[in-house]
């Protein structure tokens, strides 16, 4: 508990604005840090249950009141020892560490933004260390036989870039016509996690599959929109409606529904670098990756990959060594067929 009843400061940077509601002022923020706009849902959604937690004898927060607390006013809310955090926390013993640990992000950066210091006594959660889940060369090829011969035509376009570039589910849904270069056989990334623009590079199997959807997309096309997956409706796709068409071919392909979603794509597109031999600086920039820690740790390689790089490694020495000893081998001959040095002939 607090040890007096005096009134919260706010930092200098939002006194003048003090008065006004937090939300819009608060979210202006995190597009001024240049949050992502995924970034930027998840703070607002998972920050939303934290601000309406009571305290004892506290009335409820209806609707209105919530959108119309001013900045001042929350800060007041959000004083971090009456107590408030600590129900909230309690509240999410049930979650995966990861979520626990990305609400209590969102609640350390809103706390940071009002000036307050947060508690020392809560801690992330402690996350055991996972392997990226991916598609084994079977259920790959089962996904996009699938897809290829799926109702929706954009199904096939949409899981062969997407396991082609290593696209995130946001960018292959942002990507605009005038984005892709058919001629140099790639795409520009705009704004991409951490507002970062890359490079993406097409396979010949992705362009093929482009030029099939281009006249498609021209039928679909409304209103001169710019996208280049477009559904059903002409409107272009959201991330929803691309793990609903995941679902669906899973089915189709006979593996686990929940087996396969557009980061899985992603990860069999990164692991299949490294095991064709790319390094990890190459596959971090294909990646958009802004540390090449987050590549590594990105890419365990599961055990199924490790005996194949293993063998392929084995395979490549015992080849080396074959190599190196018929060489050997015809030095030998060559030494032993050479004629001596003779004195016949030499007066």
């Amino acid at each position: 508990m607090r040890l007096n009843d005096a009134p919260v400061s706010l930092p200098p940077r939002l006194m003048h604005m003090q008065d006004l509601p937090w939300l819009s002022c608060y979210m202006q923020t995190l597009k001024a840090e240049n949050k992502s706009e995924n970034t930027q849902k998840s703070y607002a959604s998972g920050l939303r249950a934290l601000i309406e937690t009571t305290l004892p004898d506290e009335q409820v927060l209806g609707v209105n009141e919530y959108d119309n607390l001013s900045v001042a006013e929350l800060a007041e809310r959000m004083e971090p020892l009456n107590g408030r955090i600590d129900r909230w926390t309690h509240g999410l013993s049930d979650l995966r560490p990861t979520t626990y640990n990305a609400r209590l992000a969102a609640a350390r950066h809103l706390l940071k933004w009002l000036g307050h210091r947060w508690p020392d006594h809560l801690v992330r959660a402690r996350a055991g260390k996972r392997l990226p889940r991916t598609l084994n060369r079977r259920e790959m090829t089962m996904v996009l036989e699938a897809a290829s011969v799926s109702e929706n035509p954009v199904a096939s376009i949409l899981v062969t870039m997407m396991l082609d570039t290593g696209l995130r589910v946001s960018e292959v849904c942002n990507l605009d016509r005038n984005d892709i270069d058919l001629e140099d056989g790639s795409a520009r990334v705009y704004g991409g996690k951490g507002d970062k623009d890359r490079i993406v590079l097409f396979t010949r199997r992705t362009l093929e599959r482009i030029h099939a959807w281009i006249p498609i997309r021209e039928a679909r096309v409304r209103d001169d929109d710019f996208a280049f997956l477009l559904n059903s409706a002409g409107r272009r796709l959201q991330p929803r409606g691309v793990q609903r068409l995941m679902d669906k071919l899973a089915i189709e392909a006979h593996i686990p529904k929940g087996k396969l979603t557009p980061h899985v794509l992603r990860h069999n597109f990164a692991t299949g670098l490294l095991e064709r031999g790319a390094d990890l600086v190459t596959i971090q920039r294909l990646l958009g990756h802004s540390s090449i820690a987050t590549t590594r740790v990105y890419l365990e390689i599961s055990d199924q990959t490790l005996r194949e790089v293993y063998h392929r490694a084995q395979a490549t020495r015992q080849t080396l060594e074959a190599a190196a000893a018929a060489t050997e081998e015809n030095d030998e001959q060559l030494v032993d067929s050479t004629p001596s040095t003779s004195s016949i002939g030499i007066e």
